[in-house]
């Protein structure tokens, strides 16, 4: 079992910054991939961002791409995500996820309980 703990949410405004991270507690998740989802307000939790066990490959959401930058660090067991030119439509609860399977993969297998990220205008 994974635990997984997402902290650094807050309200920012338009153009600012955000570093999400993600703590992970159990078995090491060294070994396993970690991904960032979103769900915006009224809508379906969506893709942000997934990173490799050795981050050798990442993957954005297109609507990310150049703004945020996913990375960890498996000695601290924690991943991050540094969230700038943040826009309004970026309002959303992330969440981080793990799972021990490829970076190919969908399948994530352990989630945190989300921290709300709010970008005002």
């Amino acid at each position: 079992q994974v635990q997984l703990v997402e902290s650094g949410g807050g309200l920012v405004q338009a153009g600012d910054s955000l570093r999400l991270s993600c703590a992970a507690s159990g078995r090491t998740f060294s070994g396993y991939k970690m991904g960032w989802f979103r769900q915006p307000p009224g809508k379906e939790r969506e893709f942000v961002a997934a990173v490799s066990w050795d981050q050798a490959t990442t993957y954005y959401a297109d609507s990310v791409k150049g703004r945020f930058t996913i990375s960890r660090d498996n000695a601290k067991n924690t991943g991050y995500l540094q969230m700038n030119s943040l826009k309004p439509e970026d309002t959303a609860v992330y969440y981080c996820a793990a799972d021990p399977s490829g970076i190919t993969g969908r399948k994530y297998s352990y989630w945190g309980q989300g921290t709300q990220v709010t970008v005002s205008s």
